[in-house]
């Protein structure tokens, strides 16, 4: 093989090597900012998986046995609205917490069960909320969370990029 022929076949080795390696980190990268902090009045911190895209946010905790307690998911819309959720091939109990763009708490739906058969029940708020929170059931009231608390989380600028107006 002729010395030129070498050197491209080992330059084209090489991009394709931090070809591999920019992928790889650029996905850990994605993962790890696919959840947020997500602080609590009384200080505490819950990790927050986010559901920010259309599929996100309809797959939601669907077919999940179990989630820690000090976990949960934040569904996050574009704008206000009245947001509808239904436990179709939900496994576990949640309790749902409404907060509007201020992040405040407009509404709480607590030990919400799976739907167990059709047509399942909808579950939403009477006041245009941007976030919905689902946690394990009974969360909501071991944190004392009540209507009009602050909720504190910062997203990730590839999940406001995200959002769909």
């Amino acid at each position: 093989m002729p010395l030129q022929n070498r050197r491209f076949s080992r330059a084209c080795g090489l991009l394709m090597i931090l070809l591999v390696v920019g992928c790889l980190s650029s996905s850990s990268q994605a993962k790890k900012d696919k959840f947020v902090k997500l602080y609590l009045p009384e200080g505490k911190s819950i990790a927050t998986e986010l559901a920010v895209t259309d599929e996100e946010r309809q797959l939601g905790l669907m077919y999940r046995e179990k989630i820690d307690p000090e976990q949960g998911m934040l569904f996050v819309f574009g704008e206000e609205g009245i947001q509808s959720f239904w436990m179709k091939n939900t496994l576990i109990f949640l309790d749902m917490i409404w907060l509007d763009k201020e992040k405040r708490v407009v509404h709480i739906e607590p030990d919400v069960p799976p739907c167990k058969a059709d047509p399942c029940p909808s579950y939403s708020s009477n006041i245009p909320a941007m976030y919905v929170l689902e946690l394990t059931a009974g969360a909501a009231a071991q944190h004392k969370l009540k209507l009009y608390d602050k909720l504190e989380f910062a997203l990730p600028a590839w999940a406001v990029k995200s959002i769909v107006r």
